[in-house]
C-alpha cells in the first residue's frame, strides 16, 4: 500500500521534545514556526524520531537524534542534514534542508527541518497499486536515481571529507561485527561464522563514490501523479563507499523473502506478468547509466549485506529492550537476525 510515510500518530511521551527551544532556535528559518505548531509522529523511521510540522504557513519535517544512551557512531542526523543539503543542485532528487540544529540542548537532541514533500511512499515492492507500465517505469527510473547518487562528483559537492576513501568494505565488517557484538541479545551461530569469514574473502577491484547506505523502493518518495521519484530520505546511512555494497543492497528485495523493510520481496513473484523488471535488467541498466563493470557474481556483496542489515536490526532490537526505540514494530525484529545471518551465510558458501 502507498502511503505519505506510513501514516501519522500523537507524539508518545518518551519521544516529546521542547517545542518552545524549537520556535526560538529555528523559527527564522521556518516559516511560520514562531508563531505557533502542530507536532505529530509518522509512524515510520524507527531509527530517527521524525516529525510533521504544522505551521500557518505550510508542514515540514523534523527528524532528531532519539533520546537514550546511544551506539557511538549510529543516528547521524548531522551527516544526514549534510549530504541532503550537498545534494540540492544535483540530478539526485532530495528535501530541501531548512535548519540543522546541531546544538542538543535546543529541544533535547540533535535534529533538522526539512521541506515536506507532498508525495507517497510505496511499501510493496509488488506495487499492487499501479498498471503493468508503470512498474517497469518506476523501477527504471528508481534504478536511474542510484546510478545518479553513485556518479555524483563528492569532492565537487563538497563531500570529499563525508568517509574515508579506500577499503570499505574492511571497514563496515569491522564496523558493524563491532556494533552487533555491543549490541547482542543472543549467541547467533551464522553472525560469529560471518564475522569470522568476511574480512578474509572482500573482492578485490576497490572503487569509492557516494552511497546511500539503505537505498530502496520505501526509502524514496514517490510523485502522486506518475511513477518518478521526487524525494530520496533516511540518509543516515550515507558516506563514500563501494558502489556495489549500495547497488546489491538495492537489489535485496529480488533474493530475500522479506524486503530489507521488513515487508513482502519479489521473490517468486511473476516479475514478467507483473512488469517488474528482474535484477539482470536492472543490473544492465545500472551499468549502462553508470559506466562501471559489474561482475556477474555478487554473491559477495548480497552476504555482506544481509550481514550489515542482521546488524542494524539487531541495534533497533536492542534499542527497543532499553526502551529507547521510536517504534512498537522494533520489538519484532530480533526474530529477523538469525534469518538475515542464515541466508547471507548460504551466499557466503558456508
Amino acid at each position: 500500500m502507498a502511503s505519505d510515510f506510513a501514516g501519522l500518530g500523537e507524539v508518545p511521551e518518551h519521544l516529546a521534545f521542547d517545542v518552545d527551544g524549537l520556535k526560538k532556535g529555528a523559527g527564522h528559518a521556518v516559516p511560520g514556526l514562531s508563531s505557533g505548531v502542530e507536532v505529530r509522529k509518522f509512524k515510520g523511521g524507527q531509527s530517527n524520531p521524525t516529525y510533521l510540522l504544522t505551521t500557518s504557513e505550510g508542514r515540514y519535517v523534523l527528524r532528531r537524534k532519539p533520546p537514550g544512551k546511544l551506539l557511538g557512531s549510529a543516528h547521524a542526523v548531522d551527516r544526514e542534514a549534510r549530504v541532503m543539503a550537498a545534494l540540492e543542485n544535483t540530478p539526485v532528487p532530495v528535501p530541501k534542508i531548512l535548519f540543522h540544529g546541531d546544538d542538543p540542548e535546543m529541544i533535547g537532541s540533535e535534529f533538522f527541518v526539512m521541506e515536506f514533500m507532498d508525495g507517497c511512499i510505496f511499501w510493496n515492492p509488488l506495487l499492487p497499486e499501479l498498471e503493468k507500465s508503470e512498474r517497469t517505469a518506476l523501477y527504471e527510473r528508481l534504478t536511474d536515481t542510484l546510478a545518479a547518487l553513485h556518479s555524483v562528483d563528492y569532492e565537487a559537492v563538497g563531500l570529499g571529507d563525508f568517509g574515508p576513501q579506500g577499503e570499505y568494505l574492511s571497514r563496515q565488517i569491522g564496523r558493524w561485527s563491532k556494533q552487533y557484538k555491543a549490541s547482542e541479545t543472543d549467541d547467533v551461530e551464522a553472525m560469529n561464522w560471518l564475522i569470522d569469514w568476511l574480512p578474509k574473502d572482500i573482492p578485490a577491484g576497490d572503487r569509492t563514490c557516494l552511497i546511500h547506505g539503505d537505498f530502496r523502493l520505501d526509502n524514496c518518495m514517490m510523485a502522486k501523479d506518475e511513477p518518478r521519484p521526487i524525494g530520496l530520505i533516511d540518509w543516515e546511512l550515507s558516506t563514500l563507499g563501494h558502489p556495489l555494497a549500495d547497488f546489491t543492497y538495492y537489489l535485496l528485495s529480488w533474493k530475500m523473502p522479506l524486503s530489507p523493510g521488513g515487508g513482502p520481496s519479489l521473490v517468486g513473484a511473476d516479475l514478467g506478468e507483473l512488469g517488474i523488471p528482474d535484477e539482470k535488467a536492472l543490473t544492465d541498466r545500472y551499468r549502462e547509466a553508470t559506466g562501471q563493470e559489474v561482475p556477474e557474481d555478487l554473491n559477495f556483496y548480497f552476504a555482506y549485506n544481509m550481514f550489515r542489515l542482521a546488524g542494524i536490526v539487531q541495534g533497533v532490537y536492542k534499542r527497543a529492550k532499553d526502551g529507547n526505540a521510536s517504534s512498537e514494530k522494533a520489538l519484532s525484529y530480533g526474530k529477523m537476525v538469525t534469518p538475515l545471518a542464515t541466508m547471507a551465510k548460504q551466499f557466503a558458501g558456508g
